[in-house]
């Protein structure tokens, strides 16, 4: 089991480094391409869209992951469930499409990309990724996802020439989606046995997921709904280019963060079944110590950098998300505790009242920051508002457990991360003012941030590093 679960955060991990990687790649070209005002329209068009499968899929990913995980040592309880939710999902989403079709008609701006877009709603629809991840099979994902992101960027760079290529760009990434939803379809048979339709019964179903989906809308107002608050109150994409940017390179970095909660999910859904409330804290509390010593680094590092990574990785149009980065960089060790509570704990233990109510809290601490930010300080202020939002829902969410899981304790034991990265950012902050932004300059910020960091861990003795370092060495 210990094996498995390795295994499988190896496998997530690989493709989340790649999902870094790539980008880095793609996204100076396209911010130089499309400009911030491309950017931010497809951005903008993207918000709009997301509602739309947001509402279609109603929380049924989540969901489906984590009830075929409860099944995925059953073949029959496994399929009957997998058909189930297919089929709640095709109906919701082929709903969901009806009236994305019907809005796109009274639209005045940005017709082309929302029809594109419909490609995207297509893509979810058929998307059972879900089932992957709920029988813990994240070799299949990852392979799928590197072959089909290889793919998107080779066509990309050979077909995105200049800003009159917006719409080219949306459709290639559009089909990329559809064809990597697709793929995963291939080996399904080889995990199922069909079940015929009139043996189906989706109304079971729906309650539940109904209750992960609440929560969704709510992480949705703080996740999305800053682009488009963005784009109404100041009438200005370009705010949107810098926003969306700054934002998109805290998710490169969030993704070596909540990378642990994606495969612990099945895992703690399966020991919730066998009512091993012993292991679940333990892994739990193990998840959230391997997260600080990942997270806050990359916090104060992104933070320390970020005035000599955008003119370069960016260009010196997008110079107003330095700032934004900044801002947005705290979000990392926020998102990190929110996900491995939220989606590691709560979900899987069916403790989604509280997860629902930390997200309501959230969105509602969202929306009335934009509102009064926004106006004032632009996209720095709903910048202001998301790392806010953020953290109340992890304050709240770690209030609810305080009983089960000790979360000061883990932080005392964090203790050393936290000093280390302070120390990290003080370092590498002054020296970037002195350098000139170029990719080497950053390369050379990063990899003297990096072993100041573990330096300062191994010569502090902090114990999950040396024990780590002894494992690999005597691996050797």
């Amino acid at each position: 089991m210990k094996r498995k679960l390795t295994i499988n955060y190896i496998f997530n991990l690989s493709y989340q480094i790649l999902v870094i990687v790539l980008p880095l790649i793609t996204t100076p070209y396209i911010s130089r391409v499309l400009g911030p005002d491309g950017v931010g329209t497809y951005s903008y068009t993207t918000s709009i869209t997301t509602y739309f499968i947001l509402f279609g899929c109603i929380g049924l990913n989540l969901y489906g992951q984590r009830e075929i995980a409860y099944h995925q040592n059953d073949l029959d309880k496994r399929s009957q469930s997998f058909f189930e939710i297919l089929l709640l999902k095709i109906c919701t989403m082929s709903i969901s499409i009806f009236f994305f079709a019907f809005t796109i008609q009274i639209m005045n701006q940005y017709k082309i990309l929302f029809y594109i877009q419909i490609i995207d709603l297509i893509a979810n629809m058929l998307d059972i990724t879900y089932f992957y991840q709920g029988i813990e099979d994240f070799k299949k994902i990852v392979i799928r996802n590197i072959l089909v992101k290889i793919i998107g960027i080779v066509c990309i760079f050979a077909f995105v020439k200049t800003k009159a290529d917006l719409p080219l760009y949306a459709v290639i990434y559009s089909l990329s989606l559809l064809l990597g939803n697709l793929s995963m379809w291939l080996t399904i048979n080889k995990y199922i046995h069909f079940i015929p339709v009139h043996k189906l019964h989706i109304k079971k179903h729906i309650r539940p997921t109904l209750v992960l989906f609440f929560p969704q809308i709510a992480i949705s107002i703080y996740t999305v709904l800053d682009r488009f608050m963005i784009g109404i109150i100041t009438n200005n994409t370009i705010q949107i280019g810098y926003y969306e940017q700054a934002q998109k390179i805290v998710k490169l970095a969030l993704t070596l963060v909540t990378s642990l909660s994606t495969v612990m999910l099945p895992r703690i859904a399966h020991l919730y079944v066998q009512n091993d409330q012993k292991k679940i804290v333990q892994y739990t509390k193990t998840s959230l110590r391997y997260t600080f010593i990942i997270a806050f680094p990359i916090m104060f590092g992104l933070m320390g950098i970020s005035s000599n990574l955008i003119p370069w990785f960016l260009g010196e149009e997008f110079i107003n998300s330095s700032q934004i980065l900044m801002i947005t960089s705290p979000i990392v060790v926020f998102m990190g505790i929110s996900n491995i509570i939220g989606f590691q704990y709560l979900i899987p233990t069916q403790r989604q009242k509280i997860y629902t109510i930390s997200t309501i809290i959230g969105s509602i601490v969202n929306l009335i920051l934009n509102c009064l930010l926004i106006p004032i300080f632009l996209s720095a202020g709903a910048a202001i508002a998301s790392v806010t939002a953020e953290f109340g829902v992890s304050i709240f969410q770690l209030y609810c457990i305080r009983k089960e899981i000790n979360f000061i304790e883990v932080l005392k034991q964090s203790k050393l991360y936290i000093i280390s990265s302070i120390i990290m950012f003080i370092c590498i902050y002054f020296l970037s003012q002195y350098l000139v932004s170029t990719v080497i300059t950053t390369f050379l910020l990063i990899i003297i941030g990096s072993s100041l960091y573990f330096g300062l861990l191994i010569i502090l003795k902090d114990d999950l590093v040396i024990n780590t370092l002894t494992r690999f060495f005597k691996g050797r």
